[in-house]
């Protein structure tokens, strides 16, 4: 596959939850924002179980309102899906709307999960993109939207679990230059970052009470899980960005080819990553 130069490159990212798509992939998408690209989110689950206290419609819609305000911020497209929050199956019709959502916006990258997760929901929509992957070209399928005539790359977001293989990046991006739309946008999804997952690892007590102190918080937390990350993948930095920057970057995000869509060729990684040094390593 060649990107077409005449039109702006276009990434749809497929989280399983509201706010999956930030966490693991906001930096490159505020690079591509800034770069005149366009970005889809899209969530598959509605949310409703991500909450301590409050399920169902209410935080449904709740999190659609978080989810959109969170598009704002880079301007950029967020679709939340009807399937349950901690119900996902890998139904026929679940497949055939991951189909019909890729072919009609015809993206040139997706990212999405790896099939190793702790959640369920995570690696069901992992397994539902996998299996739309080669059926995007087979117009018997979902007939009622145009087959694509080539697949798109399809690369993974990073994780952190080791079996049956550890995350093996095929791409590190610097996202420090776009940290702080990043961390405006995860800061919208105020239940989750400011409630749940502060409940979840039994911190909600740390969390402060004004909007400011609350973003500072979250900034901090979060820069202390990207760390890790550069210091793992040093090697990596370095052969894409040289010895002296990839010695300074702090904060990255990676990205994992998976093998069941188009080949991330050394010309097409340039044209899809064009942020990134011309000297990059081939993939």
């Amino acid at each position: 596959m060649t990107h077409d130069v005449a039109r702006p490159l276009r990434m749809m990212v497929i989280g399983a939850h509201p706010d999956d798509c930030e966490y693991k992939a906001g930096g490159l998408a505020a690079l591509y924002r800034q770069g005149g690209h366009d970005v889809c989110y899209v969530s598959v689950t509605n949310g409703q179980s991500g909450h301590q206290t409050r399920y169902g419609p209410q935080l449904v819609a709740e999190r659609r309102e978080e989810a959109a305000a969170s598009g704002r911020v880079l301007g950029l497209e967020y679709r939340v899906l009807s399937y349950p929050d901690g119900a996902l199956q890998p139904t026929l019709e679940a497949r055939d709307e991951i189909i019909r959502l890729i072919r009609q916006y015809d993206p040139d990258l997706v990212l999405t999960h790896r099939p190793n997760d702790y959640h369920p929901d995570h690696r069901i929509t992992s397994l539902l993109v996998a299996d739309a992957s080669y059926l995007l070209t087979v117009p018997a399928i979902a007939p009622d939207t145009p087959a694509l005539a080539r697949m798109p790359v399809i690369m993974y977001l990073s994780d952190d679990f080791l079996r049956p293989y550890p995350f093996s990046p095929s791409v590190v991006v610097d996202v420090e230059p776009v940290l702080e739309p990043l961390v405006d946008m995860l800061a919208c999804h105020r239940s989750q970052f400011f409630d749940w997952l502060p409940y979840n690892r039994g911190e909600l007590d740390q969390v402060p009470s004004s909007p400011d102190q609350q973003r500072q918080w979250l900034r901090a937390w979060f820069v202390g899980l990207l760390a890790p990350l550069a210091d793992r993948y040093r090697e990596q930095i370095i052969s894409a960005y040289g010895e002296d920057r990839g010695r300074q970057i702090r904060y990255i995000e990676a990205f994992e080819t998976c093998e069941y869509g188009a080949s991330l060729a050394p010309e097409l990684r340039a044209q899809l990553f064009p942020f990134l040094p011309d000297e990059g390593v081939d993939q």
